[in-house]
């Protein structure tokens, strides 16, 4: 059977504790790379990303490579789609060409679900659409795991374009298999309005003593038309800075997918601030993307 990796809202708790133990693991692993167990040899992965990427497409390819798979950039930029080539089309090529996995990021909402019958080899979301962005959330579980032990009961405050997120659609789903509690903040009309009872609608300021972690979303100006966004009021009004890290729990972390934008939603000392884990994160992508591609690769060896 084809080992799709789409969404979290696919898998079950058991699924995901395995990935997350597993790519726990891998972090451990990555601390002496001559070691880890070359269990992709031979085989060949794309990262086919139709939108700009950094984090995700080199982290997706730094994990294949410590597992031993070769891997292939496709730039759409420099390729048949110029030609008016379709995604499936262009897939289907690669696929016949002999890849063992695509690892496709997206604009569309609703791409992968329709990609996923039409494959014979393994599909990774790597960001498709608004909805979901399950390799950034598994990373995200690791790192809080790794603070915390447990996520059962955990506490998190989400900040900024929550709208527009996938980081902040695939949190809420995690946070409803495991039993956490997810407060949305932010511009009212980036906001949606909660739909289920573990996700609340919050003010910034009150909810900060409370949490357990501040995951901070930059406004994704790329996907909306003609906003307004002064910079410094934004700021003043939603940014993570020393007023708000005062704030904290003494041992709550500060959160951020990236990329940030310094000055806006997050100030420049506290990225590296001893309660950020925001370049934790960036170093258990490669480790959760290395669980990623053996669940999807090789179940075998789990």
């Amino acid at each position: 059977m084809i080992k799709h990796f789409l969404s979290l809202a696919s898998l079950s708790q058991i699924d995901l504790i395995g990935l997350i133990d597993r790519a726990q693991y891998f972090s451990h692993q990555l601390k002496q790379p001559h070691q880890i167990n070359p269990i992709l040899t031979n085989k060949i992965i794309v990262n086919a990303f139709y939108e700009p990427s950094t984090r995700t497409r080199c982290s997706f390819e730094i994990a294949a490579k410590r597992l031993g798979a070769e891997v292939i950039n496709f730039v759409p930029e420099n390729s048949s789609v110029k030609k008016g080539e379709t995604v499936y089309d262009t897939l289907k090529t690669l696929e016949s060409l002999g890849v063992e996995a695509i690892v496709l990021r997206h604009s569309d909402d609703h791409i992968v679900e329709e990609l996923r019958p039409l494959l014979k080899v393994p599909l990774i979301n790597a960001g498709a659409g608004k909805h979901e962005h399950p390799s950034q959330g598994l990373l995200d579980l690791l790192t809080l795991v790794q603070e915390f032990k447990t996520l059962k009961g955990l506490k998190i405050a989400v900040c900024g374009d929550i709208k527009h997120s996938r980081v902040a659609g695939s949190l809420m789903v995690a946070a409803k298999i495991f039993g956490m509690e997810i407060h949305l903040c932010g511009p009212e009309s980036l906001v949606p309005t909660p739909q289920e009872s573990h996700i609340i609608k919050s003010d910034f300021d009150t909810v900060l003593p409370v949490v357990d972690a501040v995951m901070m979303l930059r406004i994704q100006l790329e996907r909306h038309e003609n906003l307004d966004l002064n910079p410094t009021t934004y700021h003043h009004q939603f940014g993570m800075n020393h007023r708000r890290q005062l704030m904290m729990k003494k041992n709550a972390i500060i959160l951020h997918p990236g990329p940030f934008n310094r000055g806006v939603e997050i100030s420049d000392e506290m990225v590296e601030h001893p309660q950020s884990r925001i370049f934790k994160q960036m170093n258990n992508g490669v480790a959760s993307r290395m669980a990623i591609l053996e669940w999807a690769l090789n179940r075998s060896s789990l």
